[in-house]
Formats: C-alpha cells, structure tokens, sequence
C-alpha cells in the first residue's frame, strides 16, 4: 500500500543529487495574475477623479516631506 498526498503521486521524485519537486502551472500563474492585477490597479489612473481638485498621490508624498524633519 502507498501513500498519497493531496498533490498526487508525480509532484515529487526522487533524483541522485537529492529531490525534485515540481510545481503545477498555477502554482506560478496565480501569483503573477495577482501581481500584474493589483500592479496596475496602483499605477493605472483610471476614470475617477476627486472632486474639489485634489492632487491625488502628490499631495499625499507634500504633506509627508512636510511633517518629516529634514
């Protein structure tokens, strides 16, 4: 009797310079999506702007250099 991982059977093997794992393809392609959509979620401007004329992130990294002691 063998036993088995919720991976499968094929997902480790064993080599003479030690173990080989491989990772199925949406191992990598999951947190690359994930990546690419939220990268261009922060660099994307996209169709909303604030009302009153805001300076969106600019304003933000001002008031920053302004409370920071330098």
């Amino acid at each position: 009797m063998t036993a088995r991982t919720h991976t499968g059977a094929r997902s480790v093997r064993a080599t003479s310079a030690g173990v080989d794992t491989r990772l199925p393809w949406w191992a990598l392609a999951l947190p690359v999506l994930a990546f690419v959509a939220l990268f261009l979620l922060i660099t994307g401007p996209g169709q909303a702007h604030a009302a009153g004329g805001d300076p969106g992130i600019g304003g933000i990294l001002e008031r920053i250099q302004q409370t920071l002691p330098l």
